[in-house]
């Protein structure tokens, strides 16, 4: 079948100038991904199971509530039994590393983006496009440019889910009641001021939603990325596929759907702060506002 515009031959083209001309630079930017995910799984790993799931049993607790604390509970005690709890860790290890990854990226880019109508422009056709390429696609170039392992299964992932952080934190801030900013402005705050004591505050329940997004996005995306050697319970996922071994599939599925379950609710739970507690920080910061301007 002939083409009339090969659009792959210019991509592979691309990714081969890349691979000829800045391997250096992948290879250093590799070496800092790998160091920072393999800080924080050796973080997670250091405690013993016990005290690691006393910890989420903790937060289950103090954020929702006795029943999903023994959820919780059950869950992770499942997962022990069943042998897969450092496949979890590991996999717990990997979608932390990314959420942080896209954190940092997504947030201020999402911030960046409320502030400047040009650059929302400029983003929102990456970000959809982002979001719609097939997943899998993502780890070809990582592949070739990062090699094997878990640097282009953290990459690929920081690419797929960074997209919710940055477009709920640009909504959140746009969506900040005008009386508010205007109150503030009117009150003497500086665009610093008015980003981190008006805007941000008010915008933290859809800050906090695309927080829980990227890190769903990011433990699907950490699964899929087993096929480049990301490890965690993304292999046991691929090894029942590669042997059509259902027991194994069923075990491994369940261990991630269970842990999907309990980090979904534990951030969910941090978007769902009272509206009156928000307020009642505004008026305060307002009052101490007018009392400095008095004196």
């Amino acid at each position: 079948m002939s083409k009339e515009l090969d659009l792959g031959s210019w991509v592979n083209d691309v990714v081969q100038h890349l691979l000829e001309n800045y391997s250096g630079v992948f290879d250093s930017l590799g070496g800092v991904v790998s160091g920072f995910s393999e800080g924080i799984e050796a973080l997670l790993m250091l405690p013993p199971a016990w005290l690691l799931i006393a910890i989420f049993v903790g937060l289950g607790l103090w954020r929702i509530g006795a029943r999903f604390a023994a959820f919780t509970a059950v869950s992770f005690i499942l997962i022990v039994l069943t042998g897969f709890w450092e496949q979890t860790v590991v996999t717990l290890g990997l979608t932390f590393s990314a959420t942080l990854i896209s954190l940092v990226l997504g947030i201020p880019l999402g911030i960046w983006s409320a502030r400047s109508e040009r650059v929302a422009m400029i983003t929102r056709p990456v970000l959809d496009f982002m979001q719609t390429m097939p997943a899998f696609v993502y780890l070809i170039p990582a592949a070739m440019l990062f090699g094997l392992g878990r640097v282009p299964g953290i990459i690929a992932t920081v690419i797929f889910a960074m997209p919710p952080a940055v477009r709920l934190t640009n909504l959140g801030i746009r969506q900040v009641n005008k009386e508010i900013v205007e109150a503030g402005q009117s009150f003497g705050c500086n665009s610093r001021q008015l980003l981190f004591k008006v805007q941000l505050p008010n915008a933290m329940p859809s800050i906090m939603a695309g927080v829980n997004q990227t890190i769903m996005m990011a433990l699907s995306m950490v699964i899929i990325a087993s096929m480049v050697g990301a490890g965690g319970l993304g292999n046991d996922v691929l090894a029942s596929i590669q042997r059509l071994d259902i027991g194994l599939g069923f075990e491994s599925g369940m261990a991630v759907v269970l842990l999907a379950i309990i980090l979904d609710r534990i951030t969910e739970s941090f978007g769902t702060a009272k509206r009156a507690t928000q307020k009642a920080a505004w008026y305060t910061w307002v009052s101490t506002k007018l009392r400095l301007q008095r004196q």
